[in-house]
């Protein structure tokens, strides 16, 4: 069985990429088991200036996944550089993903520029999809105008390729997809999460501190999937998909509707093994669906 893709220029062992915001900066999972065996990371998301994030509680649990409000918390990208990249690379001998936030367009434009030089890195994930930030995140995401504007000033300054990643609390998103896709983006990922609440049932407050946030896990895999058909049917890119997959029948079918590559998110935070299992898991479903080349299945779902 062949597992290998190409993907923006890289070879991937396999098509399975631990998702920004739930694999931390990689390392970490490297106490549960080799991380090598990914097919590449996502780090978490990295702005110009280092973020607290959003008050606590984050997270509220749901049935079939769960609402987190984290507002990218992170160290700042100077010290992903400096000292998170430096850490990954001592367990992780593969090149990974920087998953790219911000406020402002300046903001962005800086942040992408600084990773011009990380050798460890291949590809930059813009997200304009986040809806756990007051400001930049899913503001930059729901407007095509908007959307293709920033990719187009981010892509004078990066040197990196880029992918664009997606919200899904829009009305159109292969609209979204086609306004970056010719402004410049190389590859596309989505979906981010959905915006959900949850209330405390004693005091009919919001479980999060934040009020809303967003909604991820096995409940929004038919969604995602039908909006990874629809941005594939209407772009030419190589897309990332994602949203609840939790097993190798599930990454099958996110490449069946047009995803060259996917990532898991949530099912990390619930089992720290996920991503291994599903890895492992990928060639015996291969043989048992006749599947030779994942390569060969990209889209298989649009041939009629």
């Amino acid at each position: 069985m062949h597992t290998e893709i190409e993907f923006l220029g890289n070879r991937l062992e396999n098509p399975v990429i631990a998702a920004s915001g739930t694999f931390g900066f990689g390392y970490e999972f490297a106490e549960f088991y080799d991380i090598n065996c990914l097919g590449s990371i996502a780090l978490k998301g990295t702005t110009l200036q280092p973020k607290y994030g959003n008050p606590l509680p984050r997270i509220a649990e749901c049935p079939a996944g769960l609402l987190n409000s984290i507002g990218l918390q992170n160290p700042g990208v100077e010290k992903v550089l400096n000292e998170e990249l430096k850490k990954l690379k001592k367990v992780y001998h593969k090149k990974v993903i920087a998953n790219v936030g911000g406020s402002t367009v300046d903001d962005y434009i800086e942040t992408v520029a600084k990773f011009n030089d990380a050798d460890s890195v291949f590809a930059v994930e813009l997200n304009i999809s986040c809806p756990n930030v007051k400001s930049g995140g899913m503001a930059f995401g729901t407007d095509p105008k908007i959307a293709a504007e920033l990719v187009r000033e981010v892509k004078k300054v990066g040197r990196k390729p880029l992918i664009v990643k997606l919200s899904p609390n829009v009305s159109d998103i292969a609209s979204i997809a086609v306004a970056v896709e010719q402004a410049g983006a190389d590859a596309i990922s989505l979906i981010n999460t959905l915006l959900g609440m949850r209330f405390d049932v004693k005091t009919a407050k919001p479980i999060l501190a934040a009020g809303a946030g967003g909604y991820s896990g096995k409940g929004v895999y038919p969604i995602a999937l039908r909006m990874v058909y629809q941005v594939k049917k209407a772009v030419g890119v190589p897309i990332i998909g994602m949203g609840g997959i939790t097993d190798a029948y599930d990454v099958i079918e996110m490449m069946y509707a047009g995803a060259s590559a996917v990532m898991i998110g949530t099912a990390n935070l619930l089992n720290p093994y996920a991503c291994r299992d599903i890895v492992q898991s990928l060639p015996q479903v291969m043989s048992e669906l006749g599947i030779q080349k994942l390569s060969d299945i990209i889209g298989r779902a649009h041939n009629g």
